[in-house]
């Protein structure tokens, strides 16, 4: 194993400090409990929105703290879920009067945590809601599920929902609107190589130099199934095909294309994935009004690639195109 860490044990807090110390102009870092914070938190009359999830995921959570997005993210150790009493902290640290709205992936470690935080809130007066995202269509349950895993459209939705809540919407239409944005997103990934979590110091799965994992999870969790490498187009096609048919998605539908790295792969390949995605589906009439390009949720450093599609209408493309300014995104400030 060759990474750039001080010691397997101190490298949440480690990323942290330096997270801190890169961005102060937009967030700020609390320890013991660990979670970050939006430098201006609280902002009073307005939805705060909490998410969090196990470190190895960068830029997410943390990248998308700040103006637009998140209000706090709950920092776990390397793939585990943070603990209720983060989500807690991070809750009332961020809780402007308005609400605390729970952005949850479907993993079942955050699911069981969130929604204990929730009680621990409400039981001290704090309103708060919850959505769970499940996007992924390779598998209905995994090792770390019961369920659709959540995946890329955690990124989309927490950019849009944040937009919303920066604009004054309430608890309750930040959530439903949350819901529709989950409701309306696929997405399905492919693994070239695997991660290699610090504290196992070895690879979480092993792929043959000529194979590659359809389907896999942000963790290293088993797809569908084991392929020889193919070229990009031939591999866009198995991921685009399951995503297109699982809404579904319709000729003449505006989608907002995402095309995500795992971390190991650099832009110029993930390019050649979207230019091919963007052709796969101009074939089925169906028109990308906005995209997405890049390492937003990453899997260490395994190569590979995810795609995610999210039908628009104008009221999500214009909550897309509103400003942000966090690590990760940036634009409109």
């Amino acid at each position: 194993m060759k990474k750039l860490i001080n010691s397997p044990a101190t490298v949440v807090r480690d990323a942290l400090a330096g997270l801190a110390l890169a961005h102060a102009d937009l967030l700020r870092v609390a320890y013991d409990p660990d979670y970050i914070l939006r430098a201006n938190a609280p902002v009073r009359g307005k939805v705060a929105l909490v998410s969090g999830g196990g470190s190895g995921h960068e830029p997410l959570h943390g990248g998308f703290v700040g103006q637009g997005m998140l209000d706090a993210a709950c920092v776990g150790h390397v793939f585990t879920s943070p603990t209720p009493d983060q989500m807690l902290a991070a809750a009332k640290a961020a809780h402007g009067g308005a609400g605390v709205l729970f952005i949850v992936k479907n993993y079942q470690g955050d699911v069981l945590n969130f929604e204990l935080a929730q009680e621990l809130a409400e039981a001290e007066g704090i309103a708060v809601a919850s959505v769970t995202i499940g996007d992924d269509v390779a598998v209905r349950d995994s090792t770390y599920t019961t369920g659709r895993r959540g995946v890329g459209a955690t990124v989309l939705l927490e950019k849009i929902v944040g937009a919303a809540a920066e604009s004054g919407a309430s608890l309750e239409q930040c959530r439903q609107l949350a819901e529709r944005v989950s409701a309306q997103a696929r997405s399905m990934g492919v693994a070239l190589s695997s991660c290699t979590v610090p504290d196992a110091g070895r690879p979480t799965v092993v792929l043959g130099d000529d194979e590659i994992e359809v389907g896999i999870g942000i963790h290293g969790e088993p797809g569908r199934r084991r392929a020889k490498i193919a070229p990009a187009r031939e591999i866009a096609a198995l991921l685009l095909a399951p995503v297109l048919e699982d809404l579904p998605f319709r000729a003449d539908d505006r989608v907002l294309a995402f095309v995500n790295g795992m971390g190991a792969t650099p832009l110029i390949e993930l390019y050649i994935v979207y230019n091919e995605v963007a052709a796969l589906l101009a074939q089925h009439n169906i028109s990308v009004a906005r995209s997405l390009v890049g390492n937003y949720i990453t899997s260490l450093d395994m190569a590979g690639t995810s795609v995610t599609l999210l039908r628009l209408d104008d009221e999500l493309a214009r909550l897309w195109d509103a400003p942000v300014r966090t690590a990760a995104l940036r634009w409109g400030v």
